[in-house]
């Protein structure tokens, strides 16, 4: 780039900076390079950033809508983030953009028991407003393994599932309707807040899963069921990941469908046990862990069904958990077990998603890939739904195991699309899965997405190079 465009790109950068202190009240932008490189990238390292002109950080709809409109005026590329607890890369920053970060708005605006729906800013907590609505004896059943600390908005900008979800359905079968700043800068309302209603495109659905590309989403109607019946937790042990795989798919053609079926490999296990204490390390190399939460004899029945589902596919151990603290803990050693081997060292986190009958088989490439391509593999997954997050760990600063861990991640995709799933179940596509998505969806269908993204954002500033190139 010669001197006048450089000198060119700066006096716009300072015109845009001059605009968003001008619109926005001034501890909203945020240009400290120490606070600024907070923000750069969420939690998928290995996928690249970039430096932002600025962060902005917005407390109203009508500030969000002053960032886009000045960002559209001095032609500069807005990406919005939550927590940013994102494993793709789909918050990271690029060169020269706007990080908007929605994190501040934290308003659950309104909780209707009759209508049983709930009103919120992208910026809450998913457990926070799960806690809301206990108070109200209500709901909402979404719940990624990031539920502490993932933001609403976030969970819908990646369509994030979660550990209910094999038996309630991820985050797009929860939102009704929500408010966005378009490309254009236009602030409207999209789908609704009853029960039913057809009225045109699910253009709200469209939004559910865009990861910002579309729009920028400042409130989001959910709605919420009562609250979840008392729980049996199911545990059982497993020599082989394999043998889990099989227990996972006897499950489903049991025909029984559990409120959560997980599996943890014992790398995990030990991982959370060195850092929280929590003795939960167990003679075994797989745990899985089902819940049943139908009511009554038909509940006790479905939880002795899926024990002997566990036995049958070759359990060393199994029990109905009949202490509710123990049986919690379980479940909390599979929300840290992420975190956990991360303080190991620097972890590529997959997301591929299988038809259950092909949970053993994936499970086992993926045990097979580990060791063609000397990678550590741990293993983590929404068993009952096929959703699996193999967690690839190389030692810090090993540029060869990096390189072999890429290669493993990439045969993991190639698996799991030739076994009839995809690239990716609620992670979102991001910059990590951009190769997987052109593998997975057909040259016409890639174009119909890249046409719906050039409708909604004409001049391109809404998250460019993400989710397609």
């Amino acid at each position: 780039m010669n001197q006048h465009l450089l000198a060119r790109k700066g006096l716009v950068l300072v015109m845009l900076i001059d605009a968003l202190l001008v619109a926005l009240p001034a501890d909203r932008v945020v240009r400290d390079p120490d606070v600024v490189a907070r923000y750069q990238h969420d939690e998928a390292e290995w996928a690249p950033y970039a430096a932002p002109l600025a962060v902005v950080r917005p407390r109203t709809t009508l500030e969000v809508q002053a960032v886009v409109r000045a960002c559209l005026e001095h032609d500069t590329a807005v990406v919005t983030r939550g927590a940013g607890t994102g494993l793709s890369g789909g918050a990271n920053a690029t060169d020269g953009c706007v990080v908007l970060a929605l994190e501040g708005m934290t308003a659950i605006k309104e909780i209707d028991p009759l209508e049983r729906y709930a009103v919120v800013e992208p910026g809450v907590v998913n457990d926070h407003l799960r806690a809301a609505c206990a108070e109200h004896g209500l709901w909402y059943p979404p719940d990624p393994a990031s539920a502490p600390w993932s933001t609403i908005g976030g969970n819908v900008a990646t369509n994030a599932g979660g550990l209910c979800c094999v038996k309630y359905g991820v985050t797009r079968d929860y939102v009704l309707g929500m408010q966005i700043v378009t490309g254009t800068g236009e602030l409207v309302r999209l789908g609704r807040k009853t029960a039913k209603g057809v009225a045109g495109y699910d253009l709200a659905g469209l939004m559910v899963g865009s990861e910002g590309t579309l729009g920028v989403i400042t409130e989001i109607t959910v709605k919420l069921r009562p609250l979840q019946d008392p729980q049996r937790t199911v545990a059982g042990y497993f020599d082989s990941i394999v043998d889990a795989g099989r227990a996972v798919s006897a499950v489903a053609a049991a025909g029984l469908t559990p409120s959560a079926l997980e599996l943890v490999d014992k790398q995990c296990l030990i991982a959370v046990d060195a850092w929280k204490k929590m003795g939960l390390s167990v003679e075994a190399n797989v745990v899985l862990l089902g819940r049943i939460d139908t009511a009554g004899v038909i509940g006790d029945q479905e939880a002795e069904k899926m024990l002997s589902c566990f036995d049958e596919a070759g359990a060393t151990w199994s029990a109905v958990s009949t202490d509710q603290e123990e049986a919690d803990a379980l479940f909390a050693a599979r929300r840290l077990a992420y975190p956990a081997m991360e303080r190991l060292g620097p972890v590529l986190t997959e997301d591929v998603c299988v038809p259950k009958r092909a949970v053993p088989e994936m499970l086992a490439r993926i045990e097979q890939i580990g060791i063609a391509h000397e990678t550590t593999i741990a293993n983590i997954a929404h068993a009952g739904d096929g959703n699996l997050h193999p967690l690839l760990i190389t030692p810090r600063d090993d540029e060869p195991a990096r390189a072999r861990a890429q290669a493993a991640f990439a045969e993991i995709i190639d698996a799991a699309l030739e076994l009839g799933g995809t690239v990716t179940g609620e992670h979102g596509v991001g910059l990590l899965k951009m190769e997987g998505l052109a593998q997975e969806l057909d040259p016409v269908v890639l174009d119909m997405h890249r046409s719906v993204k050039n409708a909604l954002d004409p001049h391109g500033i809404l998250n460019p190079g993400k989710v397609f190139s």
